[in-house]
């Protein structure tokens, strides 16, 4: 009896054991949970911060979460639900989780507990004052901070909080902290300043630290003359800090230590930081400030200023940083005092430079991205625009003086960048070196890389290879057009770009700090200018609404891929302005007669006023997008662009040749891609397209507006061979001609490079949207507008001939995606890989198949 009892017994415990098994979902777990989309951040600087994650499956059957469940608290030990309105403290470590139920109410494994750490919110956080010296903006040698801190108990946790005007270099007990470079990020600095927050619980000692700072002038303070007058610009000043360092002792007491008066300040070695041209930096003239026995009795006391903008607020995006490191593939000697060293890729960065030799030993660094036929180096391509009235100011160039130290000395310069493939190193004395004397640093904004393509064809592996490269040497704090000439945060070339930053890089946090550029630089009048953020320079009808349009097209990308709205609520007051703004400047009928079109085109030129139009087309419609997601009323937004569309169909539509305006390449591919073409004539107007692709030899003959829509429209509306033959040729125009013919390793600006160099950098990226091309319609992967976010994902991919095969793969907000495809025996097996909670629409030959999350496989036949 005991026996059959105890079997019972056993019996119930297994069924409530599986019953409570069945309850849970042990194969789903919430994963990479980010803050601000950054991990464990400790620097957050709003009340109200994101918190996004995804979902990660285990099984292989298709999962759909049908609810979460935050939890959120100061102790992780002792978490609470997260409540919609909850607010948050400055100052504060929060930890947090996530438990979600699967689609049959099963309880999914809880996440791992992430935490964030909020720094500090508006003016009153702060308790640090503004400090300068007591020169003026001409003044070279940039302002050097000392200060002595003293540690007399056990610390806890120790915060650095920094904000400048210009860029910074802090430094504890003689380390650098943090491995940024060209901190904080270029805004408006009238209107809005980043402080960044460093982690020094580590860095202090127990007695006396050495807290020191210099400043570099960066965008703040350009003492060189250029073409777009930032020597003008009206908030130009002295470099300017604000620091505060923030310490939690063990039991418990804060004490906190802020900038004032009584740091104090000199000029040394840093005899001259530019941009444009480069640093001049004198070793003999460091003579240990950074180190706490420094006598600095004849310091000053720092200088007291006001904050030079209302905002001051976090920097939210990835710093500014080395991300990779190039060894020379070869170095010419000239002489003994002339070296020219070769790098295997053109890029945005500086040089580290190893060198022995005689104190006095002037070392000039010139950096460019080509060679005379002398093997010296070749700057006219980049140099046009700058415009030095002082002799020493030269483009490109960093200068050192040696100290003399027997064992070797290390540069590399502070406060500038440069764009090159080439160095040219002079020194006034004789010195020997080697190839491995001389390192290239990249250097860019240091965004996560996200997606990848590649295929059996090695040239459009290489464009590939090209175009993000091209992109990561054009991140610096904003979307610059180049990273040597210019520098600047060009409008087009930013929103022309989007889709294939954004299939490559995790920008998100990078494009809203730019956006939130855009909404500095609006004037009263509402017009933005064509390079943002700006001294004053381009605003009005040049360039126009191509330009402009970015204020609207990238706000829109980011909801596209990310599924998330901030940008878009943060600009609208913006956009609604500058939408008043076009309406002042429209000719009667409702035109846009202003602005540039398709940029550095080849041959055909397509009208402006159509391309103007277009775009001002293309604002309606994503104004009425916003509005209905914020809200508000679309009607008039949704009304402007109906009027506007069938003013542009009378006006530039012939409808019995299926032309627009002057039927160029960029003319009719840009009517399809905005969704101008009446209903019914679609593809009459991509037939012609072809027409007039087929007739020049399938060779491009568009500028930047072309090479985003001209291979897209074409694939999409049943032409990709046609697609295909363009992207792969080898002659001038092509991108082929760039990356096979000429060798170049990124994207340049111009079709060819004309003899005399004049105004061509060949590190560009916005004719590389070929990119997005190939993950969207030969790897197949694309966002779904109406389930933003990469939640649907439609899976489109191209059997192009003369292709064997080709993959995407894509780290999305939502998850990971692959779509392969490969041509076998038995036709051509595609693999597609859909995250969890996800779904996903494959459309092959027009035909679709709908599908969950998880690995699928299928076969078709030729």
């Amino acid at each position: 009896m005991r026996k059959k009892i105890l079997i019972i017994v056993v019996a119930i415990a297994a069924i409530l054991f599986i019953g409570r098994c069945n309850k849970e979902n042990k194969t789903i777990m919430p994963v990479e949970l980010r803050t601000e989309y950054l991990y464990a951040p400790i620097g957050v600087g709003t009340p109200k911060p994101r918190l996004t994650w995804y979902y990660e499956n285990e099984g292989n059957e298709p999962s759909i979460i049908s609810r979460y469940e935050v939890k959120i608290g100061t102790d992780p030990n002792h978490l609470k639900k997260y409540e919609e309105g909850m607010t948050f403290k400055p100052h504060t470590t929060y930890y947090w989780n996530v438990t979600a139920w699967d689609g049959k109410g099963k309880k999914c494994k809880v996440s791992e507990t992430a935490s964030f750490e909020t720094a500090k919110f508006s003016a009153t956080d702060w308790s640090a004052r503004w400090i300068t010296d007591t020169h003026d903006k001409e003044y070279e040698p940039a302002p050097l901070f000392r200060k002595i801190v003293t540690i007399n108990k056990e610390v806890d946790k120790a915060r650095l909080y920094i904000a400048a005007a210009g860029y910074y270099d802090v430094f504890i007990n003689d380390v650098k902290m943090g491995d940024n470079y060209l901190d904080p990020g270029y805004t408006h600095f009238d209107k809005r300043i980043l402080y960044v927050t460093h982690d020094i619980t580590n860095d202090l000692v127990s007695g006396e630290n050495i807290i020191a700072a210099a400043l570099g002038n960066g965008w703040y303070n350009e003492q060189s003359v250029a073409v777009w007058n930032f020597h003008e610009a009206c908030w130009r000043n002295r470099p300017r800090m604000m620091c505060e360092i923030r310490i939690t002792y063990t039991d418990g007491s804060v004490e906190t230590i802020g900038t004032d008066e009584s740091w104090k300040t000199s000029a040394g070695p840093y005899l001259y930081n530019n941009l444009y041209s480069g640093d001049i930096f004198d070793a003999r003239l460091d003579r240990g400030w950074k180190l706490l026995g420094y006598d600095d009795s004849q310091w000053q006391p720092a200088t007291l200023t006001d904050s030079p903008a209302p905002i001051i607020e976090a920097q939210h995006m990835p710093a500014i940083a080395v991300t990779d490191y190039y060894e020379a593939d070869s170095v010419k000697k000239f002489s003994d005092e002339l070296y020219v060293y070769s790098f295997p890729e053109n890029i945005s960065g500086l040089c580290n430079l190893y060198i022995k030799g005689p104190a006095g030993t002037k070392v000039t660094l010139r950096y460019g991205e080509l060679l005379k036929e002398n093997g010296r180096l070749e700057q006219g391509n980049i140099d046009v625009y700058y415009h030095p009235v002082k002799s020493y100011e030269k483009f490109q160039t960093d200068i050192y003086y040696l100290k003399g130290d027997e064992s070797g000395e290390v540069y590399m310069p502070s406060f500038t960048y440069h764009g090159f493939r080439y160095v040219e190193v002079e020194t006034s004395e004789p010195v020997e070196l080697k190839k491995d004397n001389l390192t290239a640093y990249f250097i860019r904004t240091d965004l996560d890389p996200v997606g990848n393509f590649n295929c059996s064809n090695e040239l459009m592996n290489k464009i590939w290879d090209a175009t993000m490269l091209a992109y990561r040497s054009n991140i610096h704090s904003i979307p610059t057009d180049c990273p040597q000439r210019e520098k600047n945060g060009w409008t087009a070339d930013a929103h022309i770009a989007i889709d294939l930053g954004l299939l490559g890089f995790d920008g998100i946090t990078f494009y809203e700090k730019w956006m939130n550029d855009f909404i500095d630089n609006q004037r009263e009048a509402g017009d933005i200018s064509g390079i943002i953020p700006s001294s004053g320079w381009g605003y009005g009808e040049f360039p126009g609404p191509v330009w402009d349009a970015a204020l609207f097209i990238i706000p829109n990308a980011l909801y596209n891929y990310y599924g998330d709205t901030r940008c878009i609520e943060t600009l609208y007051p913006t956009m609604e302005r500058y939408m008043t703004y076009l309406q002042t400047k429209e000719k009667e009928g409702g035109y846009l007669p202003f602005g540039l079109g398709d940029w550095v085109y080849w041959k055909a030129t397509t009208n402006n006023e159509y391309t103007s139009t277009a775009y001002y087309y293309s604002d309606n419609k994503l104004m009425a997008r916003f509005a209905a997601l914020m809200g508000k009323d679309a009607s008039p937004y949704k009304q402007k662009a109906a009027r506007l569309k069938d003013m542009i169909n009378n006006t530039f539509f012939d409808t019995s040749a299926n032309t627009y305006a002057e039927g160029t390449q960029t003319a009719q591919a840009l009517a399809l891609y905005l969704g101008l073409v009446p209903e019914g004539k679609e593809q009459a107007v991509a037939d012609k397209l072809r027409e007039v692709v087929a007739a020049n030899n399938h060779f491009p003959d568009f500028g930047l507006l072309g090479s985003k829509t001209v291979p897209a429209m074409l694939t999409q509306y049943g032409y990709v061979e046609d697609a295909m033959k363009m992207v792969l040729k080898t002659e001038a125009p092509s991108w082929g001609y760039w990356v096979e013919t000429m060798g170049y390793t990124t994207l340049p600006e111009t079709w060819t490079l004309s003899p005399e160099f004049h105004d061509a950098s060949l590190n560009h990226v916005f004719m590389g949207d070929v990119s997005a091309w190939m993950m969207n319609h030969i790897a197949g992967i694309n966002y779904d507008e109406k389930q933003p976010g990469f939640k649907n994902i439609i899976i489109t991919p191209q059997f192009v001939k003369g292709l064997e095969w080709a993959e995407g793969n894509y780290w999305s907000a939502n998850g990971y995606i692959y779509s392969s495809w490969k041509r076998g025996s038995e036709g051509i097996t595609m693999e597609v890989d859909i995250p969890t909670n996800c779904t996903a629409d494959i459309i092959v030959k027009g035909e679709k198949q709908s599908v969950g999350s998880g690995a699928h496989q299928f076969i078709f036949k030729e």
